[in-house]
């Protein structure tokens, strides 16, 4: 693949990416007006929202993203969802699952014009890292959006591994599970890392898979029991990726 012909469909998806998110703001603005009254989990506006990450894909012709498992049968069974991360790209390709999630995110997407916008009105979390008051309250509106039947996605390596391998698990995520009594839904994401090398702004070719696993429910689990839920969701993963890389 020439670097030119790279560039030119790299700007190409760049400006799909920027024209979804501006035609996509009035269209949920409207939503939110409309679904407000009964839709306090802002399931449907965030779940369109999405869309803009589905579209982007579609039309990238490096890109080959597909999903596997089996997918909940019931969208708006609340679950703590956490999978690897190994690139930017796992947000648009976890995208593309059948239900909606509120994801927990950088405080400073939410500064971006429109897409911060866009943020809000899809009712995702901000979060500060290193700013205790930040943690605290991403937490609780977290369980405000799992309390509303929607689920909560959450990398529970905190940032996207420089490696091959996954980074320590943090416990948010699994004391989230416990405290607000829902399953834990693992994904697992293999082959997201040449869709957009690290340091270029350059598109690469990937073919990626993100895969569900059955959930993990936390009935009768306490706080004592997080670091056995934390390293058995990550074993899980781990095993599950070196399959997927096996059978490519």
């Amino acid at each position: 693949m020439s670097r030119l012909w790279q560039s030119i469909v790299s700007i190409w998806v760049w400006l799909v990416l920027v024209t979804c998110v501006l035609a996509w703001l009035p269209v949920m603005a409207v939503l939110r007006l409309i679904t407000a009254p009964f839709d306090r989990g802002r399931y449907t506006v965030g779940y369109v929202f999405r869309q803009i990450a589905v579209t982007m894909a579609a039309l990238n012709p490096f890109w080959r993203f597909r999903r596997a498992g089996i997918m909940p049968a019931d969208p708006r069974r609340p679950y703590v969802v956490v999978s690897n991360h190994e690139s930017f790209v796992d947000i648009l390709l976890i995208s593309h699952l059948p239900w909606e999630m509120k994801w927990l995110t950088k405080a400073e997407m939410f500064r971006i014009p429109v897409l911060g916008w866009e943020l809000r009105l899809a009712g995702d979390v901000p979060i500060q890292r290193g700013f205790g008051p930040s943690a605290a309250d991403a937490i609780a509106r977290c369980r405000e959006a799992l309390a509303n039947r929607v689920s909560v996605m959450i990398f529970p390596e905190g940032t996207r591994s420089t490696t091959a391998d996954l980074l320590p698990f943090k416990d948010g995520a699994f004391r989230l599970a416990i405290d607000a009594g829902v399953p834990v839904l693992p994904l697992v994401i293999h082959g997201s890392s040449t869709a957009l090398p690290k340091n270029d702004w350059r598109f690469g070719r990937s073919t990626a898979v993100v895969r569900v696993l059955d959930p993990i429910e936390t009935t009768g689990l306490t706080a004592a029991d997080v670091p056995a839920l934390k390293d058995r969701v990550r074993t899980l993963i781990v095993d599950t990726r070196a399959e997927l890389a096996a059978s490519r």
